[in-house]
């Protein structure tokens, strides 16, 4: 039989992008795929356009009333998606950034790991379209968490991952302390101290054509303090 694979996928104001990433997704022809989107009451209407989508396409929308963080659109999604017992999960970004293509090695890869991270910073791994100061800020952030968390990975606040979903249940059997852009890391620290087997593979993000970047300096704060209060947790 073929496995069950969820994409999950938070949205907010991503109008312009969802129906493209969606139709990109279903181009893949992969079986047993379902994708899961989580929209945040979007002002620009996202989560009708994904509503349309998903009367055509195997798509569940989850609505939620408002904008309450990415960490728990993926907690929500997650929940939501293992009720459906899946056998692998992949979680990527709507602005397109992420490239559907990757998602067939996910899968490969996921064959002998636990969580496999797609990787900017590893070798043949690129970013496309960054100014030096955002991409200053990204590798110090990166290298700021490996070093405080005592952590091997090359990537740990790349957006596009895919896990088991054994592995999954395990790392969200608490509910996680991050709101925002950190909890990429989270699920990363609390996977490497589950002694889970966790693999990186090289993709290629492309920054974002249309809309806005929900990127800003109160997730710069927010991740600094999160990683070490991730550090001295109990």
């Amino acid at each position: 039989m073929d496995p069950k694979i969820a994409v999950v996928i938070p949205t907010y104001n991503e109008r312009e992008n969802i129906g493209v990433l969606i139709e990109k997704i279903s181009a893949l022809k992969i079986p047993g795929i379902k994708i899961f989107v989580v929209d945040d009451n979007s002002p620009d209407g996202t989560g009708e356009v994904a509503d349309k989508l998903a009367g055509q396409l195997p798509i569940r929308v989850i609505h939620r009333p408002k904008k309450l963080g990415l960490g728990k659109a993926y907690e929500d999604a997650f929940r939501q998606a293992l009720k459906e017992n899946p056998d692998f999960i992949i979680q990527m970004d709507a602005d397109l950034s992420h490239n559907p293509l990757g998602i067939p090695i996910l899968l490969e890869k996921i064959k002998v790991s636990d969580i496999v991270i797609g990787s900017r910073y590893i070798a043949s791994g690129e970013i496309e379209n960054w100014g030096l100061g955002r991409r200053l800020i990204s590798r110090f952030g990166n290298l700021y968490a490996r070093f405080a968390l005592r952590l091997p990975y090359r990537d740990l606040t790349s957006g596009f991952k895919c896990y088991r979903a054994a592995a999954l249940k395990k790392i969200s059997a608490d509910p996680f302390s991050s709101n925002g852009y950190n909890f990429q890391i989270e699920t990363i620290f609390r996977a490497s101290k589950l002694g889970l087997k966790i693999s990186e593979l090289p993709i290629i993000f492309t920054e974002r054509k249309i809309g806005a970047s929900k990127f800003n300096l109160t997730i710069i704060i927010e991740s600094f303090l999160k990683v070490l209060a991730l550090r001295y947790e109990k």
